[in-house]
């Protein structure tokens, strides 16, 4: 099993030593965490096909992540965890771990053989030279502008540049080349999907071999084609919008949480993470993988290809 990217472990970690965490919410941190290793675990002991570790594996993260909205998040009878949750990364983070995780052991041979990095990754957007002909700077000047991704496949990325042919002054620069990036969302609203389309847009401008996907637990907006932008899909991992204003108003106070924890937990239960919505996403990245044409039968039973 290769070592996968622990943003969310790390993110449970540092909160138990966040001096800012109520004391009353330490024991549930300290709880959380040993659930997260046993999720760790129960992931890692899924094995077979895809058909059977994705399902396996969706099943486990809607307890898993059941139980930090609620018991961890929702329940506590302190205000720092719901309040700060968006700053506390706990939410996404999840979702970055467990995508890492489920792409790595679908296809853990091809990953191994194209000797990819996978997971959040750091990776290049832009260069530009910052010298002008009155103002030599050593390697043009040049500036690497790079953007964070919630998800990539990519490669390292090594840059250097001078004026001398023999590269004796010289500016260097590395970062990495994302063949795949996927941003991943809570709540995906309409500024969100402005901002996605012009990290896409960049991508591709960059690199236009790039796939840029668009993943969110909820949708807080109507859908907009992403035929006229640079994203690839945008993909509803619940396939529900999100819970309506009036009712999150609520959520800010331990009381207000009390009294409508069961409408929380209803909307929860009735849209679990869907199977076939990160099904979606792995269909995408086995085709851009080189695996996605198969045989005529594979066609056929699929319906598509």
């Amino acid at each position: 099993m290769p070592d996968f990217p622990t943003p969310h472990g790390d993110r449970l970690r540092s909160l138990l030593r966040n001096r800012k965490l109520p004391d009353g919410d330490r024991a549930e941190v300290r709880e959380a965490i040993r659930r997260y290793d046993a999720w760790i675990a129960e992931c890692e002991a899924a094995s077979g096909s895809a058909e059977e570790i994705v399902p396996a594996l969706t099943s486990s993260l809607n307890l898993y992540k059941e139980y930090i909205d609620c018991q961890l998040v929702f329940d506590s009878e302190h205000d720092f965890l719901y309040r700060q949750k968006g700053q506390l990364k706990l939410d996404n983070t999840i979702l970055e771990e467990f995508l890492s995780r489920m792409v790595g052991q679908v296809f853990s041979d091809r990953l191994r053989e194209l000797d990819l990095v996978m997971g959040p990754t750091t990776s290049f957007s832009h260069l530009r030279f910052d010298s002008s002909l009155l103002l030599p700077m050593t390697g043009g000047g040049m500036a690497l502008r790079s953007k964070d991704h919630d998800f990539a496949l990519a490669r390292p990325l090594f840059l250097r540049a001078s004026h001398d042919a023999d590269f004796g002054e010289s500016c260097d620069a590395s970062t990495h080349l994302a063949y795949v990036a996927a941003e991943i969302k809570t709540n995906l609203d309409k500024t969100m999907f402005q901002e996605a389309s012009g990290t896409a847009y960049d991508l591709k401008l960059a690199l236009p071999n790039s796939r840029y996907f668009l993943l969110c637990e909820w949708l807080d907006m109507t859908p907009i084609s992403t035929a006229v932008t640079a994203i690839e899909e945008v993909i509803v991992l619940r396939k529900a919008r999100r819970l309506p204003a009036d009712l999150r108003q609520h959520f800010s106070t331990a009381a207000g949480r009390r009294r409508h924890r069961v409408a929380f937990l209803r909307h929860l239960a009735e849209n679990p993470f869907a199977p076939e919505a990160f099904g979606r996403f792995l269909s995408h990245v086995e085709r851009l993988l080189g695996n996605g044409a198969g045989s005529e039968q594979d066609a056929l039973e699929r319906g598509w290809f």
